[in-house]
């Protein structure tokens, strides 16, 4: 039986486990391109210290922790500057709210139960979840990861809430060169599939196709020629909330699985053009 990715050029657009990935891809019989639109973290040690020194001092009613990098990250930051214990018994006496299956496992591996979980591993899915609570007049600290959530943040001053939010990295754009680099590829079709690991990673990469006026043509070549892909949901939101009306996801949300899945429907797609002719 044929390979499903035989012949198959997919873009990467991640920057982690990439060996790990194109080794699965080659597995399959793809050509794995490596076009990472992550850009990088750039550690905030100076304002995470201020934010955590506030937080330590005053505490919080709610704790809400957004990822589980982001989440290990600011406990290392905590553990620096020696205040790790004082950190975890705060969140441990405070509510708990949780986006994302890594960072519920984390918190749990830490002996603390959120009280609020997604329902779908997006910050909509949170924010319905929240919706059961009262948040007037109370102290909520949000972990952020590389970016601010507005659409949170927004939802919860709107019930009252007193908002913190700290933000153990900042997110630095990508290569520009890259990003026009896989622009042009999906323009061409000279790839057939584009994988997108993170939401990040989608909303860099409609940045750049906005900004140069391609957002029209590269929607239009996602539609009839380039698959999109993301890993999970929150991703595929990225892309449905960019206007890709085709996204492939598959159920089970870890990177080998998506490549799995990319190898599915190609071998899928031979086969129902097999029958037709």
């Amino acid at each position: 039986m044929a390979k499903g990715l035989e012949g198959k050029r997919i873009a990467i657009t991640g920057s982690r486990k990439i060996q790990e990935l194109s080794k699965i891809i080659e597995r399959q019989g793809g050509i794995p391109i490596v076009r990472p639109q992550q850009g990088m973290l750039v550690l905030q040690e100076h304002e995470v210290e201020h934010d955590l020194t506030q937080l330590i001092e005053s505490g919080t009613d709610w704790a809400i922790f957004t990822t589980g990098t982001g989440l290990e990250a600011l406990l290392q930051q905590a553990e620096r500057i020696g205040v790790y214990e004082r950190l975890l018994e705060i969140v441990r006496q405070t509510n708990v709210g949780a986006r994302g299956y890594k960072t519920v496992a984390m918190l749990k591996k830490l002996g603390i139960q959120p009280i609020a979980i997604d329902d779908d591993g997006t910050t909509e899915g949170l924010i319905r979840v929240l919706q059961a609570y009262d948040f007037s007049g109370l102290g909520v600290t949000i972990q952020l990861h590389g970016e601010p959530m507005p659409s949170l943040v927004t939802y919860l001053e709107g019930k009252g809430a007193v908002v913190r939010t700290i933000l153990p990295y900042k997110q630095v754009a990508p290569d520009r060169d890259i990003s026009e680099r896989l622009c042009r590829e999906i323009l061409e079709g000279s790839v057939d599939a584009v994988c997108f690991t993170t939401a990040v990673q989608v909303r860099y990469f409609y940045q750049y196709v906005s900004s140069h006026g391609k957002y029209l043509e590269i929607n239009e070549n996602f539609h009839n020629r380039v698959l999109a892909v993301a890993v999970g949901r929150v991703t595929a939101e990225a892309l449905k909330e960019a206007g890709v009306r085709r996204v492939l996801v598959p159920e089970n949300e870890r990177m080998g699985a998506m490549i799995v899945e990319v190898a599915r429907y190609y071998r899928n797609k031979t086969a129902l053009q097999g029958m037709v002719e």
